[in-house]
């Protein structure tokens, strides 16, 4: 820059020894003032990043980069050289706005065709070119002043460093066996991710080790290091007591908008408000002074999120599913009803934003300790969630809850078990406990089921539509045109009894799929769908979608459903829909819930290929009469009270006992029952502490060969509950319930614990993880654990509240 200066005053000298003056000349600079302007910050720019952040990386430095920044950014004399820079720039670019305005302005005059400066201008033009020089020797000065500041610095800096060399080498200490690979690791990679460098990594040895043992625990702390921020946790907040909320105004902004999803779930919320405030009062009399702790929750809709590709919410409009909307409302509505603290994310940005992620790729932990005691997601927000979190994900895996519509089986959960044995899948190999997945039907005994619900009747209501159904009318389950191909011959047997009518989705023409004597409403907005229901008699399932919300909204509103039974039964192994799906549940109808748990004269399941069974069906279902029927667990009180219980008693975050039991453990509290077909809890022994359900409940039954444990417990009017298997997993259950071991292993195997015929071999679980309600084999006798359950309310046992 000096020397750019010198040529311009010289340039300067011998144009004003010719004929050139020097406004003529000055007029010349001017153009370039900018350019001189920008050329003088852009060095001073360069020599600061140069000589600060150059000396920050640099790898000969044997400490935390954050002491540099004390010695050299800190201190005064620093900070005052870099503010005369910054000073004399300033003034360099007034005196350069001072020419613009000079050329420009009132006192360029000209005369006779020369051009004269006033007087009183004149001296500070005049001597211009010879104070830019002046500045620029200065800045030069200045460069020398910091880089002896900063040399001088180092210098004291290395003396401090060459005392700790010793003690940034990576210690060998078995309590952490990995830190010495993880200091390599970072050795090597450090870089792959600015989040390293956003804690303080710089490429040194004491870095690593620094950020090994205070951002993650891969190794000891370091002795010279302050411990005092690291050791102090910060103060648990003040316990609040939940209350029960009526008004869901303030729900309704937090759930946001500017997706037709969003729309449509605020709608369905809205609407439901005074049912969900009655379940509310209902709930609070039923539990009476029980104490409820007011959780934090985040909620976060992966699916919704354009990261995901979200393709649901703009097939709102066209007749798309809206089960996953309709559940991911209601689960928001119970939550906030229940009384707890709600923030609900659709979007990575916000994601990250209410987590603590800090910036770069995902591979470091939270800034912050987790702020929620709970999180409810999907599939893609757990990946997302994984991909951002770093360790702390790890971490902080046991507060999540994965909506999940079809269910997580432990053979697909376990990752290593996954792998081995070809159960591994797009969707599965979380290694999580199989409860936190939770259902849309109470299907998968190994996960929770979390549910919806349907809109309820008051007596006044199910009196009109009992007195308003029409005998000969029929609805069609199903909006998109593609579900009604091929199904002319059901069609117009149908036809032949009944009046049709369909809710399929069109833009300009009538789909060519849906025949003439079908009279199509189009899609209808909810309350318009509900009155449709409430009109006809039958409302008839076409195979596909699989397990949804209307059926049971048509069963509340006094409809029969009719379906068509699957032979052989849908699954992951034949069928391209549940293809990739983490589960091997096989699918007998439509819908298998409202055929298990609700049946006749409600639920009609048959063979469509059968035309007479089905012509049968269908006059059967003419003569036939019943009143609208909703389950109490679709309720909008079941459903308060599932998750309640829930909320309060799942904890999966305390650290699961061994799988199998220690030599020196008493004997299983069983006693065989009366008639020498089960085991019961012995009542002279006590509960075991802290079991959830309550283990009082138990009741366990060994299986006839390739009999699942879910189907075993449902043939004798239970429902399998997988944590009570640690309560069988010993040979002292085979012996009670007289089962001849002739040798016992423990294998890992979600199958086990059971009874191999013939060999007389008994089989104990190895892996908690494993312990599994679904699976059989014709080889195995499963021990299976089975408890009772609430009327209505499959997912609780009598004692669970």
């Amino acid at each position: 820059v000096h020397s750019f200066v010198k040529h311009l005053c010289s340039r300067y000298m011998v144009e004003r020894q010719g004929t050139m003056p020097l406004p003529a000349l000055l007029t010349r600079l001017l153009p370039l003032r900018r350019l001189f302007v920008l050329g003088i910050g852009f060095f001073t720019l360069c020599f600061l990043m140069t000589s600060l952040g150059g000396q920050f990386s640099a790898r000969r430095l044997g400490d935390s980069p954050f002491t540099i920044r004390t010695e050299v950014m800190g201190g005064p004399e620093s900070r005052g050289v870099l503010r005369k820079m910054s000073d004399l720039l300033e003034l360099m670019v007034k005196r350069m706005d001072a020419l613009a305005r000079l050329e420009n302005g009132s006192e360029l005059h000209r005369a006779g065709g020369d051009l004269h400066f006033p007087a009183d201008r004149m001296p500070p033009g005049a001597g211009l070119m010879e104070r830019i020089q002046a500045i620029a020797q200065n800045v030069s000065d200045i460069a020398v002043k910091v880089d002896q500041i900063l040399r001088h610095s180092l210098l004291l800096h290395s003396k401090v460093s060459e005392g700790r060399r010793d003690q940034c080498e990576a210690p060998s200490d078995p309590k952490f066996p990995d830190c010495s690979g993880k200091v390599e690791w970072m050795r090597a990679r450090w870089t792959s991710d600015p989040c390293y460098a956003f804690f303080g990594v710089d490429g040194t040895e004491c870095s690593f080790l620094i950020y090994l043992s205070e951002v993650e625990w891969f190794c000891p702390p370091l002795p010279w290091r302050n411990q005092t921020a690291a050791q102090r946790a910060p103060k648990p907040l003040p316990k609040v007591q939940a209350v029960f909320r009526s008004n869901l105004s303030h729900l309704l902004d937090l759930m946001g908008s500017g997706k037709e999803s969003l729309i449509f779930m605020k709608k369905r919320t809205k609407r439901l408000t005074a049912q969900w405030a009655l379940a509310a009062q209902r709930l609070a009399q039923k539990l009476g002074a029980t104490q409820r702790d007011q959780k934090q929750i985040l909620v976060h809709i992966g699916f919704l999120t354009e990261e995901s590709g979200d393709v649901f919410s703009p097939r709102v409009l066209k007749g798309g599913p809206l089960g996953e909307m309709v559940q991911w409302a209601d689960i928001l509505a119970a939550l906030y009803v229940l009384g707890h603290g709600l923030r609900v994310t659709v979007s990575l940005k916000e994601l990250q934003s209410n987590l603590g992620v800090p910036p770069g790729r995902g591979s470091c932990p939270l800034t912050v300790p987790l702020p929620f005691d709970l999180i409810y997601t999907d599939y893609h927000g757990l990946q997302q969630m994984k991909q951002h979190m770093g360790l702390s994900f790890k971490k902080y895996r046991c507060r999540i809850r994965v909506i999940d519509t079809f269910g997580t089986e432990p053979a697909y959960n376990h990752e290593e078990y996954a792998t081995l044995h070809g159960y591994r899948t797009n969707w599965g190999y979380w290694n999580l406990n199989p409860k936190q997945f939770m259902t849309m039907f109470p299907h998968t005994p190994d996960n929770s089921f979390m549910g919806f619900v349907s809109e309820e009747l008051n007596e006044t209501e199910k009196r009109l539509i009992k007195g308003g159904k029409a005998s000969n009318m029929a609805v069609v389950y199903g909006k998109e045109a593609s579900i009604w191909k091929g199904k002319e011959k059901f069609l117009g047997i149908l036809n032949k009894y009944m009046e049709i009518h369909g809710t399929v989705y069109y833009e300009s023409q009538r789909p060519p799929e849906v025949p003439a004597f079908v009279k199509n409403h189009g899609l209808l907005p909810q309350p318009e769908f509900q009155q449709l229901l409430r009109k006809a008699k039958l409302f008839i399932g076409f195979g596909f979608p699989y397990e949804g919300p209307a059926p049971l909204e048509a069963i509340a509103n006094g409809c029969i459903f009719l379906q068509s039974r699957f032979s052989p039964p849908h699954s992951s192994l034949n069928h391209e829909f549940f293809r990739g799906k983490p589960t091997s549940r096989e699918v007998f109808s439509q819908h298998p819930y409202a055929e298990n748990f609700i049946g006749k004269p409600h639920v009609w399941t048959v063979d469509y290929n059968n035309s007479e069974e089905f012509e049968a069906a269908i006059k059967a279902i003419m003569r036939t009469q019943v009143d609208p029927y909703l389950p109490y667990e679709y309720t909008c009180e079941g459903m308060l009270e599932r998750i309640h219980a829930y909320i309060q008693h799942q904890d999966f975050c305390i650290a699961p006992g061994p799988a199998l039991p220690e030599a020196h453990a008493p004997q299983s509290p069983f006693v065989l029952a009366p008639n020498a077909t089960h085991l019961e809890w012995a009542r002279n022994t006590s509960l075991a502490p802290g079991a959830w359900p309550p283990a009082h409940s138990l009741r366990a039954w060994l299986a006839v060969p390739g009999r699942a444990c879910t189907d075993t417990c449902l043939d004798h009017g239970l429902i399998c509950e997988p944590s009570f298997f640690p309560f069988l997993n010993s040979q002292d259950a085979f012996l009670k319930l007289q089962v001849p071991c002739d040798s016992t292993e423990s294998e890992m195997n979600h199958l086990y614990p059971a009874f191999a015929q013939p060999g007389q071999e008994c089989y104990l679980q190895k892996e908690p993880l494993l312990f599994s309600c679904a699976g059989s084999n014709t080889k195995y006798r499963r021990l299976c654990p089975c408890r009772d359950f609430r009327k209505g309310q499959v997912a609780l046992c009598q004692g669970c509240l």
